[in-house]
């Protein structure tokens, strides 16, 4: 296979991982599951990818990181709209997956029931975790992002640690989302919510474009961050 297109395998099959092994925590473990384990299978789900298909594509995963990694020219163009592409196909495809795997509970399904995230949907206002409004769930997303992929963007500098970004990228997730997930359930990546809200529908839908535009602006302010901070 060419190398373009196994890196547009490798983004959308990591992506679709990402949503079941994160995603999945949220909507499987219910109540009995604590921010600090969701947050934990989020992270988790990075670092494993990254050292699965980090070699092929450089494990992206995340529309926000392939911009930021296009705006410090990293990547070229046409790669960034593969990567984008594959990831949210790749994220749809998580989300059927964890559709079809709630749709045959024995004692039926109903797709609102599935914990108060409502199929680990992002929200806000009466669908954020904490009941938090647009203005803070609109910051949180922007800061959060940044910071996220300020950190993956610190980890393809030059004499970064050989083998070290996977694990630094995957603790970042896990911080992010500690912080992130009573607010609005953490997504800083627009793949990720998308994947889950197509199938929830309703608010989760009409709210998405939050989901998508904070994010966004987070890595326009991640590459300032890192012209900053990086060494010439």
């Amino acid at each position: 296979m060419e190398k373009t297109s196994q890196a547009f395998m490798a983004e959308l099959f990591g992506t679709m991982v990402l949503v079941i092994g994160g995603c999945g925590a949220v909507i499987f473990g219910g109540p009995t599951v604590s921010n600090l384990a969701i947050s934990l299978a989020f992270g988790l789900t990075v670092i494993t990818m990254a050292y699965t298909i980090g070699h092929v594509s450089g494990c992206h995963l995340n529309p926000a990181i392939s911009l930021a990694m296009f705006l410090l020219k990293k990547i070229d163009a046409s790669r960034f709209v593969q990567y984008v592409i594959a990831q949210f196909i790749g994220a749809a495809v998580g989300g059927a997956v964890l559709l079809l795997m709630c749709h045959y509970h024995i004692q039926g399904f109903s797709i609102d029931e599935l914990h108060s995230f409502g199929f680990a949907s992002n929200g806000l206002g009466a669908h954020s975790p904490g009941h938090y409004g647009l203005i803070s769930c609109f910051i949180s997303e922007v800061i959060l992002t940044a910071i996220f992929a300020w950190v993956v963007l610190g980890t393809t500098r030059s004499g970064f640690p050989d083998g070290f970004g996977g694990l630094v990228a995957g603790l970042a997730l896990v911080m992010v989302h500690l912080v992130g997930i009573q607010i609005t359930g953490t997504s800083v990546n627009p793949a990720r919510s998308f994947g889950v809200a197509i199938y929830k529908g309703g608010d989760a839908l009409a709210q998405l474009w939050l989901f998508i535009v904070a994010p966004l602006i987070g890595s326009f302010l991640s590459t300032f961050l890192y012209k900053l901070t990086s060494q010439k």
